[in-house]
């Protein structure tokens, strides 16, 4: 088992929101993206929301985002109908 816990982190905020990227090693050595948003709320407390892809379904996981993310951006180009 290599060093436990956090390997990677980088972030990026668009204003509304803060989003977290974190690579973690979980206790067995696998590897994981660990995906959080954060969004503050009214009374100053955060909103959280945090996503698990494992090393093994990356691939996949990428594949479904880009999908999804192409779509998205063709909609946009062309309008909502």
């Amino acid at each position: 088992m290599g060093i436990r816990g956090e390997i990677f982190s980088t972030k990026t905020s668009t204003g509304k929101r803060t989003y977290f990227f974190n690579i973690k090693e979980n206790r067995h050595g696998d590897l994981f993206l660990n995906m959080v948003e954060s969004k503050k709320q009214l009374d100053s407390s955060f909103e959280r929301h945090s996503m698990i892809v494992f090393e093994e379904d990356l691939e996949t996981f990428m594949e479904g985002l880009k999908q999804a993310v192409e779509f998205l951006r063709k909609d946009k180009k062309k309008g909502v109908e």
